[in-house]
């Protein structure tokens, strides 16, 4: 047969700016972003975020610098998922949750040309800032507020109303040069290292964006509730899949369960996203009524408790679980539902849905190794071994430092996420562990998700999280931290007998410890590098 090249007419750059289009065209007055008493159509959306591409151009913002955004879940900032790329530019969510030295740090690393700001967040920015070295130009700062008066503000060049007005809403978007051009800059949680910068491309962005819709069966104009940072992995990619199918994004400044329920009654929201912590507080929510329709929620991160996911679905809730890490730029391997586990209990559901699943329509192979010979692992869901994925979904690279890309993505074709793993005989993932939170204990792996899946079956736990603890003759052994329900007391003796009646007594806790609450990363990641420190002190 003859080879047939390609050429302009079928080779233009995938994408996710183009969806904004088409929804501004097959949604034109249905609503798009809804928060408080403000609420736009999809055609409005797409007016102002051609406005405020113009004016970032306006300001000196040339194709392929940084801007980056610090802003909870509020219009402007589901706008600029949009807009900073659709002017050239690299867009870069930063977690409003961290420190003013480490924001310092991301923008200097970054190189950041301006930074979209949250009034919220405007003493953390101006804080960073004034960490910059003396010969180092900060960014242009802009403020987002419900006020435009600026006369008091010091150290902000506008207001985001006022340089959206200034821009030209018949502005033609900058296009990806090629669709391998970096769209997206993300940084990691740190919860492993010091952050990394994360480069995702234009069609990294597109494929995980399409992965998403396919793989939660995403239907058309369903409501959805911003439960989930946009800085987190940019929600996921679900914010340029809500316009592919001409959702309702309903906006949520902070995360609170009563307000989640009241909104969710409210709008008739029909989707939603949260890690597992999020799940917790959903279902440990006093005086709630099931709701009246199921809401679908899909949950990442680390491996919801089963007890947690069983709890959450009898509030009316229907859970998708899946995997993915800021190197994917979102869920990557799915826990793809069979009809048939309709029929078993409950509990059982839970735990198969526990399991993180199959890979993405998008993702091209996902496969757990043995760290010693790098062949694949027996699928007996005992095996464990390091989790390993491949695809053009995958991140461009870690943002200079090409050591630390070339060391996670090998010249044997695979990117190593560092994550431990088992696969089961019907070919599903299941994470154990991060392979530095493995417990080895005389000899013997304990995966840490699992004894706190027992922990969290107690209807006195609320939280809980187990590390190794030194020990002279086991090398380590388990040490459980827990935090416990209100009205509710638990001696360290009653929850070690718990565990002793459900898990093989290697397994069992030797030490537990309660505090009030769990040290979290500011993406709601219990930081076990901390437990482990205090376990460490207990010996």
């Amino acid at each position: 047969m003859e080879l047939l090249l390609p050429n302009p007419v079928n080779s233009t750059p995938l994408t996710t700016l183009g969806f904004l289009e088409r929804a501004a065209t097959a949604y034109s007055d249905s609503p798009s972003v809804v928060y408080n008493n403000v609420s736009y159509t999809w055609s409005q959306t797409h007016r102002r975020c051609l406005q405020m591409a113009s004016s970032l151009t306006s300001l000196g913002v040339q194709r392929g610098q940084v801007v980056s955004v610090v802003a909870p879940n509020v219009p402007s900032m589901y706008e600029l998922q949009f807009a900073v790329p659709m002017s050239g530019a690299v867009l870069n969510n930063i977690n409003t949750r961290i420190d003013a030295n480490t924001l310092s740090v991301l923008l200097q690393h970054s190189e950041s040309k301006l930074v979209f700001v949250d009034h919220q967040s405007s003493s953390l920015v101006l804080e960073a800032i004034s960490l910059f070295p003396r010969n180092t130009k900060p960014p242009q700062l802009v403020l987002i507020d419900d006020e435009k008066d600026l006369t008091s503000t010091t150290g902000f060049v506008d207001h985001y109303e006022g340089i959206l007005e200034d821009g030209d809403p018949k502005f033609k978007w900058v296009r990806p040069k090629s669709e391998w051009d970096p769209m997206v800059l993300n940084y990691t949680s740190g919860t492993t290292s010091c952050p990394k910068g994360v480069s995702l491309s234009h069609r990294a962005v597109f494929l995980n964006t399409m992965n998403s819709l396919i793989n939660w069966s995403v239907p058309n104009q369903p409501v959805y509730l911003w439960s989930l940072p946009i800085f987190h992995l940019n929600g996921w990619s679900l914010t340029w899949g809500m316009a592919a199918v001409g959702g309702t994004n309903i906006c949520l400044r902070k995360v609170e369960p009563s307000l989640i329920y009241s909104l969710i009654k409210k709008h008739k929201v029909t989707h939603m996203c949260g890690a597992p912590v999020v799940l917790n507080m959903l279902s440990n929510s006093p005086d709630v009524e099931p709701l009246e329709n199921p809401v679908q929620i899909l949950t990442g991160g680390s491996p919801p408790p089963a007890s947690v996911l069983a709890k959450t679905e009898s509030k009316g809730f229907v859970v998708d679980h899946g995997y993915g890490l800021t190197e994917t730029g979102g869920i990557v391997v799915s826990c793809a539902w069979k009809k048939e586990w309709n029929e078993l209990p409950l509990t059982e559901r839970a735990r198969l849905k526990s399991r993180q699943g199959v890979k993405s329509v998008a993702l091209t192979e996902v496969d757990v190794l043995d760290p010693e010979t790098g062949e694949s692992v027996k699928r007996d869901g005992k095996t464990i071994g390091e989790v390993v994925l491949r695809g053009g979904c995958l991140m461009l690279g870690y943002l200079k430092d090409t050591e630390a890309t070339s060391k996670s993505m090998r010249e044997n074709g695979w990117f190593y996420t560092g994550d431990l793993g088992v696969i089961h005989e019907d070919g599903y993932l299941e994470i154990k562990d991060r392979s530095k939170d493995i417990i080895i204990s005389g000899g013997e792996n304990i995966s840490s998700p699992e004894v706190e899946s027992v922990l969290y079956s107690h209807p006195a736990v609320n939280e809980a999280a187990v590390v190794a603890k030194p020990d002279t003759f086991w090398g380590e052994t388990p040490c459980a931290f827990v935090s416990l329900k209100k009205n509710h007391e638990l001696s360290e003796r009653e929850i070690i007998e718990y565990c002793r009646d459900k898990l093989p007594h290697y397994m069992v806790p030797k030490t537990v410890v309660f505090q009030n609450e769990l040290p979290k990363t500011s993406t709601g990641k219990v930081q076990k590098f901390i437990l482990r420190g205090i376990a460490k002190s207990l010996t």
